[in-house]
């Protein structure tokens, strides 16, 4: 049997999401019920009374509405007989599924599936976005300095009640795929053919490798970075195609080390991350995008730092070099970025009068 087109098996994988954290099986089966209400009111008066199908229909709908209307004809004794379990069986019937529709009306469950498919939409419409996996302490940290950065974000977390209860209060509304993040599925839901990075930061590192596996397979040119607990997974993740891989608690033990041997640097790189009160903002500019009127010139004769107060601290050339603190007589070449220090409204100015 020939694969399901891709539109159509996103649509059923969709669909079955659905189903299975609503749980509609109960909607489903009491909507199932009804149509075999219906049928059996129809066919019985047709079969016992023998009335057309439109008068079968027109007796069932005001049988079952219990509307209290007249007869079309009068009833033989088989009938009556039939009307009257036919109407008992309608009550409890219809008490099911009232009961089924109270639960998804006041449980909020209605609420919960239109909020999904609304944050599905919004997801959709996503594109060079940055996929989050995992909304633990790294996951959540990661998230929140994306969005201050401007970026549009999903975060993909299979604990569904952990993203509430770290996002109870702030109101913020969060785009999100709640599912195994190590699955295809879950992550072709939350765009990574049209994602521009992938930050993967789940609790065990064999699930880090999986996702990363997953994520290269479905998008080759995403930008991955990887969460690692054990040195040995660092070699395994850069294998499996992670772009970087980041050790929290090895940065946790050298930045207390640090504290005590180089408190003032620390101090400074605390700045630069955001964690100390006088914040600093590095910022990446690539020569090509520069207006056309600042192409061309030395760093002395663009003065950035008279212009906006930020400071050129690096430039990464073409070939992959670094050069730091590069001579004011340097004319960057097409291809080299740019690396900025300032404050948050220094980097602002600068974006502003060189950015085209």
């Amino acid at each position: 049997m020939p694969a399901p087109p891709p539109v159509q098996a996103a649509a059923l994988r969709y669909l079955r999401d659905i189903w299975h954290r609503f749980n509609l099986s109960r909607f489903v089966g009491a909507l199932i019920l009804t149509a075999i209400s219906f049928a059996v009111g129809v066919v019985g008066f047709m079969w016992l009374e023998k009335f057309t199908f439109v008068d079968a229909f027109y007796m069932t709908m005001i049988t079952v509405s219990t509307v209290g209307f007249g007869e079309l004809h009068p009833l033989s004794p088989a009938g009556r007989l039939f009307v009257s379990f036919y109407i008992f069986f309608n009550l409890l019937m219809l008490a099911y599924l009232l009961s089924v529709l109270t639960t998804y009306i006041f449980d909020g469950g209605l609420r919960s599936m239109f909020a999904m498919l609304k944050n599905d939409q919004e997801i959709r419409r996503y594109s060079d976005h940055v996929i989050v996996c995992g909304f633990g302490r790294n996951g959540r940290k990661a998230y929140h300095e994306l969005r201050s950065s401007g970026a549009d974000v999903v975060v993909v977390e299979q604990n569904e009640a952990l993203l509430k209860e770290a996002l109870e209060g702030t109101g913020e509304a969060v785009a999100a795929v709640f599912g195994d993040a190590t699955l295809d599925d879950t992550l072709r839901a939350a765009g990574v053919d049209r994602a521009r990075a992938l930050i993967t930061a789940l609790p065990k590192d064999a699930d880090n490798v999986f996702v990363t596996l997953t994520a290269r397979e479905l998008s080759p040119d995403i930008t991955i970075v990887a969460r690692a607990s054990l040195k040995s997974s660092e070699t395994k993740l850069l294998r499996a195609g992670a772009d970087s891989v980041v050790m929290p608690d090895e940065i946790g033990g050298s930045h207390m080390a640090n504290l005590i041997m180089r408190p003032e640097v620390i101090r400074f790189l605390d700045m630069i991350s955001g964690l100390g009160p006088h914040k600093l903002r590095l910022e990446e500019l690539r020569s090509d995008e520069l207006r056309p009127e600042w192409r061309g010139l030395s760093i002395r004769d663009l003065n950035i730092r008279s212009r906006t107060g930020a400071t050129v601290i690096g430039l990464k050339h073409l070939n992959g070099e670094f050069t730091v603190s590069p001579s004011a007589d340097i004319i960057p070449s097409p291809g080299d970025i740019f690396l900025f220090l300032g404050t948050e409204a220094q980097i602002i100015t600068l974006l502003e009068q060189f950015r085209q």
